[in-house]
């Protein structure tokens, strides 16, 4: 790519385990609220019987009401994780006026999601209870491009449009090309990120079987972590070019600064220090940027041991002796392992910590473990300036994807 556009954070969209506010259009607030007081969302799970769980816990989006938001007929056509991304992305969207922008110059990439509350209820339909047939619109409300085109529909959106997939790297992905495409000129403006909304029986006793889940909660690079929590919820941004952006006197958020993507080729589920390295290494290249420049990492730390290992190795490979001095924290550690998700809520994370100087907390670290020997902001988040910040996804299947995000002058 021979010349790049600068792009421009313009907007932030959340719903997560941290709270919506009044249920409409604070979600975004309820998550800087979190990172400020170090306010964690991990607790039992209500919303189904859990009883036949082996781990009973889950970051759950409360309150969220969804005629608070759309009317019958649009829920006939929306699960709960379309739902999420158009609450989200209208928050985004808010104050953004989009009589300034040609429809066939806009787009929406969104993380791939599949419908997994309405895939439980109508295959317990179709074997436990022998319904003779199921619902029309099974198949729209669960397509993983669902809640792309949804967004697309409520804002009249006519440019590129599709759904990446790549595990709990997707949204990371979306956000990544959302940023390369304003930046090369193919669009003006661009609602990326992701949701999920996968707690149910049938998904979660699949996540049983990986053995891979904490029975207390998560807690990321804590010699005595045991595993990770599973969240739902959304996090969505606008990007913008930004000579565009500051022509309409928009408040930009942070910057968008670059993108590094890899595959390690190797583990379909352990993750490898090296080839997260390189997509590090490469998003910094993108950014045009020497490793002593970041201020700030919001880790993956997914709470596993294999996992925060391997982080902490990549980053000292990539950062030598400015290991030490970054910041780094997992916010996972208050909304959950969000999954198609994670990229997108961190992605909404690290522009607040750069828009308002705020490291955000390592909730639940409670011993140093030698094999994770970074400073990780353990439970209490810090007021710090941070000029560039790195959100980091390494996903099964061996995909990573990393992004570099700059504080807005």
């Amino acid at each position: 790519m021979r010349f790049k556009r600068r792009v421009a954070i313009t907007g932030l969209g959340a719903i997560s385990a941290l709270g919506t506010g009044n249920g409409i259009t604070t979600g975004t607030g309820a998550v800087l609220d979190a990172m400020r007081t170090g306010r964690g969302g991990i607790g039992p799970i209500t919303h189904f019987d859990a009883s036949r769980l082996s781990v009973k816990i889950a970051a759950e989006v409360p309150g969220f009401s969804p005629e608070a938001h759309f009317d019958r007929r649009q829920l006939l056509m929306m699960d709960r994780v379309s739902q999420f991304a158009v609450v989200a992305a209208r928050e985004a969207m808010a104050g953004i006026d989009r009589a300034a922008y040609q429809p066939s110059r806009c787009g929406v990439l969104m993380g791939a999601s599949l419908g997994q509350t309405t895939i439980d209820a109508s295959y317990h339909a179709l074997y436990a209870e022998n319904a003779a047939r199921l619902p029309p619109l099974i198949i729209p409300r669960t397509m993983p491009n669902a809640p792309a085109s949804l967004i697309a529909m409520e804002f009249g959106f006519t440019g590129a449009c599709f759904a990446t997939a790549s595990a709990c790297a997707s949204s990371t992905h979306a956000i990544g090309l959302a940023g390369q495409m304003v930046q090369s000129g193919m669009l003006d403006l661009v609602i990326c990120g992701g949701s999920d909304a996968s707690l149910c029986l049938g998904y979660l006793k699949a996540w049983d079987g990986l053995r891979v889940l904490s029975q207390d909660t998560c807690r990321p690079f804590s010699r005595d972590r045991s595993g990770l929590v599973i969240g739902e919820g959304a996090g969505v941004l606008v990007l913008e070019a930004w000579d565009q952006a500051r022509a309409r006197g928009a408040s930009v958020q942070a910057e968008f600064l670059g993108f590094g993507m890899n595959a390690d080729a190797g583990d379909l589920t352990a993750p490898s220090a090296q080839g997260a390295a390189a997509a590090i290494q490469a998003a910094l290249d993108d950014a045009g940027l020497a490793p002593p420049a970041v201020d700030y990492v919001n880790a993956h730390g997914t709470g596993t041991r294999l996992n925060d290992r391997t982080e902490t190795q990549a980053l000292h490979h990539v950062f030598g002796r400015h290991a030490v001095r970054l910041a780094v924290s997992s916010s996972k550690s208050m909304h959950g392992h969000c999954l198609n998700a994670a990229g997108g809520i961190e992605a909404v994370v690290t522009a607040l910590a750069l828009r308002d100087g705020l490291v955000p907390p390592t909730l639940g670290h409670r011993e140093a473990d030698p094999e994770c020997d970074l400073d990780y902001v353990p439970n209490v988040g810090r007021r710090a300036p941070i000029g560039v910040a790195l959100s980091n996804s390494f996903a099964f299947g061996g995909l990573n994807a990393v992004l570099v995000f700059g504080h807005a002058p």
